[in-house]
């Protein structure tokens, strides 16, 4: 097994070198300065970082011949544009000192590009040794041969030296190339994960989960394989599933690497080659891991990825492993309650039916009266909420006729007005009269009761008087919208007679009923608001819709105009909608 080395500190690396060395970007700017190069040209990091190099080392206004700048800015640029070292013959080259004068040196420069993974160069490096006392030497001429062949000695070591400085270099170029293309393979892994976490987000179920775990995880991984495995009810089993369906199960205690990840400890496989003993848990896999999946404390099984080929799994490459397997455990944790909650609303729902079911029931089939009643809940999660409506014979023959709207739509106000309407049968069937005195025992009862709620409701009696006359509607309203009546020549009359307060506002306080006949073929509609309240419009504004939908409808089928209304008036069930609609047929005496 290779060792795996620590990052190199490339500024300490630097300032180890004895020779003064720059790094400048291609724009000549420079990036970094070694302590030997501030020591020898008396700058600072501070001041020379950031700067341009002419802008830092500017030419010696005082020596018209200095040719030095020039000769180093083509060599540079040379090295950047052929990508090529190149070294230069000695240059004179003055250094700019704190008080602004000038002194006299020589160098023995090299510039050295360093490219990255696709051959562009993305940094230059300028070394130069400080060999001013050996030029002055050569050029005083009067130095004994010793001294010559010491500073010959010196310029070879130089050279020496800055070959094995820039074999180093390279060698540290081609580190930073290797860490180079593991951040990019990192880079690429999380853009991966980051696209495979988005689409997993829009899972609604595990199969949902699982095939856009196929679609995206895999390629967004490079990874050949992807797959993973579930604890069944026990724990004594994992369901595997790849490629969105379960293809196998396993025990939970044997040696799989599926098996061992999910007990809660990773298997990290970078070549099989290094791991004889270690089962594949694919055939054809060379490289594989297997991480947990957990949601807080709790195992919910594991996950598989593996590769056809070897595969690096360094510390960057386990971590983006480990949060991707992290956001499938999240993934698969939410899917899984948003499961229970759909088997809860549909347990929910069906109770709520049955609910529905025994307390709206059909209307009774009278003779000379036609009924037909809808019902339309605002709350989609149950199919019941506070409106009602109700029909029963009294005990004088009369017919009785109800609506009412518990405030709220769910299903508490369903629980509420459960107690109201089997409150007002009974107090109806008792009293047998006044729906005004109904109402006002009922305001007392539910005051007496503490039932607690705001409702509206309004009572009506069909009953046939004794000298043999038409029908006659009685009707006594709490805070509810008015009664529709549609004459058998096709007028359309509201009920709004002065409404009384809601039940529950103030019991006790006086009601009063209203009376009017009720010729043969003539049909009343009572309703609740949702039928007539709109968002952005008044409670005129929805009477007025509803007495214009009803205007041809005095000759239909009562069960039609219930469907017409609910169509033209068109709800938006914002609120429960309940519908009565009573016809006195034609023949009636």
């Amino acid at each position: 097994m290779i060792p795996q080395l620590r990052e190199p500190d490339f500024r300490r690396v630097l300032d180890a070198a004895p020779t003064p060395i720059l790094l400048l970007t291609p724009d000549l700017v420079i990036v970094y300065a070694n302590r030997a190069r501030l020591e020898e040209t008396a700058t600072t990091l501070e001041g020379t970082v950031g700067r341009h190099l002419f802008d830092v080392f500017p030419l010696n206004p005082d020596d018209p011949t200095a040719d030095g700048p020039g000769n180093l800015r083509a060599s540079l640029e040379q090295a950047r544009d052929t990508g090529q070292p190149h070294t230069m013959p000695i240059q004179k080259y003055d250094i700019a000192l704190p008080d602004g004068s000038y002194v006299e040196r020589f160098w023995s420069p090299r510039n050295v590009p360093i490219l990255d993974d696709d051959g562009t160069v993305v940094l230059l490096l300028h070394r130069a040794d400080d060999i001013t006392e050996y030029v002055r030497d050569r050029d005083a001429g009067g130095a004994e041969a010793a001294r010559r062949q010491e500073w010959r000695d010196r310029v070879a070591q130089v050279e020496s030296d800055l070959f094995a400085r820039t074999r180093e270099l390279e060698q540290r170029n081609a580190e930073l190339r290797a860490l180079t293309e593991r951040e990019q393979r990192t880079a690429r892994s999380l853009a991966g994960l980051a696209r495979t976490v988005s689409a997993l987000a829009a899972a609604e179920t595990r199969d949902d989960l699982f095939r856009l775990l196929a679609d995206h995880g895999g390629p967004g991984l490079s990874a050949d394989l992807l797959a993973a495995a579930l604890v069944l009810p026990g724990g004594s089993e994992l369901a595997v599933v790849d490629g969105g369906s379960v293809t196998r199960r396993i025990p939970a205690g044997s040696a799989s690497p599926l098996a061992v990840a999910a007990a809660g400890r990773p298997v990290l496989v970078p070549s099989a080659e290094l791991a004889p003993d270690a089962p594949p848990p694919d055939a054809g896999l060379r490289a594989w891991a297997a991480l947990p999946l957990r949601t807080g404390e709790r195992a919910l099984g594991s996950l598989l990825v593996g590769w056809r080929r070897p595969h690096p799994l360094e510390p960057d490459d386990v971590r983006v492993l480990r949060a991707f397997a992290d956001q499938c455990g999240q993934a698969l944790d939410r899917v899984g309650r948003l499961e229970s909650e759909r088997r809860a609303a549909r347990a929910t729902r069906s109770l709520a039916e049955t609910l529905q079911r025994s307390l709206l029931t059909e209307p009774p089939q009278l003779d000379g009266l036609d009924i037909a009643v809808r019902y339309r809940p605002a709350a989609r999660e149950a199919e019941v909420g506070g409106d009602w409506y109700d029909a029963f014979l009294s005990p004088d023959g009369a017919t009785t006729l109800v609506v009412g709207d518990v405030t709220g739509h769910d299903r508490d106000a369903a629980a509420v007005m459960g107690q109201l309407r089997n409150l007002l049968r009974g107090i109806a069937h008792a009293l047998d009269g006044d729906p005004a005195q109904v109402l006002t025992v009922l305001d007392q009862a539910v005051a007496d009761l503490g039932v607690g709620s705001l409702a509206t409701a309004l009572v009506a009696r069909v009953e046939r008087p004794a000298d043999d006359g038409p029908l006659l509607l009685r009707w006594s309203n709490a805070g509810h919208p008015p009664p529709l009546l549609l004459g058998p020549d096709g007028e359309v009359e509201l009920l709004g007679r002065p409404r009384n307060l809601l039940l529950g506002v103030r019991p006790g306080s006086p009601r009063q009923s209203h009376a009017l006949p009720l010729p043969a073929g003539s049909t009343v509609v009572l309703y609740t608001d949702g039928l007539v309240e709109r968002r952005g419009a008044t409670l005129d504004d929805g009477l007025d819709a509803l007495t214009a939908a009803a205007r041809d409808l005095h000759r239909t089928p009562v069960a039609q105009i219930c469907d017409a209304l609910l169509t033209r008036t068109a709800p938006d069930f914002t609120d429960d909608v309940a519908l009565l609609v009573l016809r006195v047929a034609e023949d009636a005496g």
